[in-house]
């Protein structure tokens, strides 16, 4: 798609649905040029650098990965998208962010590197659109909070369900009371993985900067079954499904209930589908988050896709009225009785993306919604939809139950903030060591 059509039809979309506080695009897009700098761009890096490139009053300045095809995969995404200035290549982000020109990031490097990656950033004063989780562990969550606050930067993280006019819609129906009572929310997301084998050590590719690569993390010797993806399955790197995807459908849980920090978690599963291979985090995982008189269940399936809901994620609002659906198959929702049968129902303007290991579960309209406000709000014309404090509440859900089920303790955590309480054990969990030299100041 063309840069201009693109723009034209976003703008169309926007201006149709009529349900954000600002018409994002069309005739009050801003004319103020955002320079980006996309950094990590061999999948979803990519297609962020796609979206961004079409967006008026944006220009992919930079392109950032430490990886030869990677960095190639970014260029061609900007190229593709029409933008005629070639973004510069700078493969070291402690580089990138001396670039004077340089307004903002998007984070799309590996759960390793999210938080210490924004924290340079706010402190090089550049603003930060993070993918989700916003950290690898809960410290990081709310270090990169501070860190927005202390430099006044827009941090807002990548859970773009947060900009989807109608779910938008439907987070207003479920406050004004269209299903009663909310007080359970039931979410699920399931794949097909296959096994990831026992990864032999080689030498490090001559394209990969393995250094650069592990960054804040503990060092390890490069074997072949890391890179690119399998380290979301390796605790030194990722954060296991339950951040990779289960964030999305928790954090619309979580806004739609209107609840914030939790009081009790636990988690069951582990790595039962298969056995024998280098996966560490759990690929078959049930976890569940009380917030006083409400409860969030989570239902992950790394590698089972059979699914009665006939959707491969999704969430479910229940109330004393009613109930309030949403699947992957798009994103509309419908609103239900007690007895079953629908009575509203809700389409988006276009299918979000049903293909499971997909960069994008809802195409270039709906994450386009979440960047504009991003660009909005650094220009002043907007708040962040997902603001990294709201962010961090949803993500530290996640990291919650891998501490859960790492430790096998159900965690009793301080509604305040959601720190674990009289855990020792489980709170050790709750930050990481790095590499020397790596340390994130805040």
């Amino acid at each position: 798609m063309k840069r201009r059509t693109f723009i034209q039809q976003t703008a169309a979309a926007g201006l149709a649905t009529q349900i954000l506080p600002f018409s994002v695009f069309g005739k009050n897009a801003p004319n103020e040029k955002v320079n980006v700098a996309v950094i990590g761009v061999n999948s979803r890096g990519s297609w962020l650098s796609s979206i961004f490139s079409k967006l008026q009053g944006a220009e992919v300045a930079y392109i950032c990965d430490v990886e030869d095809g990677a960095i190639a995969n970014g260029l061609k995404a900007v190229e593709k998208a029409g933008q005629k200035r070639k973004p510069t290549v700078i493969k070291d982000i402690r580089k990138l962010l001396e670039q004077k020109d340089l307004d903002a990031v998007a984070i799309a490097m590996p759960d390793h590197w999210h938080a210490p990656a924004g924290i340079m950033a706010c402190a090089a004063g550049k603003h930060v659109y993070v993918e989700k989780p916003c950290g690898h562990n809960p410290q990081e969550g709310e270090w990169l909070t501070e860190a927005a606050r202390k430099n006044n930067r827009i941090v807002q993280m990548g859970n773009q369900r947060r900009s989807w006019p109608t779910l938008q819609q439907a987070a207003q129906e479920v406050r004004e009371g269209a299903i009663g009572n909310p007080y359970f929310a039931r979410c699920w997301y399931y794949n097909n993985r296959k096994p990831i084998g026992k990864g032999k050590p080689i030498a490090v590719p001559a394209t990969l900067d393995w250094e650069l690569w592990q960054g804040p993390a503990l060092r390890r010797p490069y074997h072949d079954n890391v890179v690119h993806y399998n380290w979301h399955w390796f605790w030194n790197w990722g954060t296991g499904e339950a951040c990779n995807n289960g964030t999305h459908e928790i954090d619309c849980c979580r806004w739609m209930l209107g609840v914030d920090f939790p009081t009790k978690v636990n988690s069951s599963g582990g790595r039962y589908a298969f056995q024998g291979d280098d996966w560490e985090t759990p690929d078959t995982q049930i976890a569940n988050f009380e917030f006083g008189n409400k409860l969030i269940t989570w239902e992950g399936r790394s590698c089972q896709p059979n699914s009665i809901e006939k959707s491969g994620r999704g969430f479910i609002i229940y109330g004393d009225k009613g109930a309030l659906a949403a699947t992957q198959s798009g994103p509309g929702y419908q609103i239900l009785g007690l007895d079953g049968k629908v009575i509203k129902e809700v389409k988006g303007d276009e299918p979000a993306n049903t293909a499971t290991n997909a960069v994008s579960a809802g195409g270039e309209r709906l994450d386009a919604y979440h960047l504009e406000n991003f660009l909005e709000s650094i220009r002043g014309k907007a708040k962040p939809n997902s603001d990294i404090a709201e962010g961090h509440k949803s993500v530290l859900l996640c990291h919650l139950a891998n501490i859960s089920q790492r430790t096998g303790h159900t965690l009793q955590t301080d509604p305040a903030n959601g720190h674990i309480l009289n855990d020792k054990e489980a709170a050790k969990l709750w930050r990481r060591s790095y590499e020397k030299g790596w340390n994130p100041v805040v």
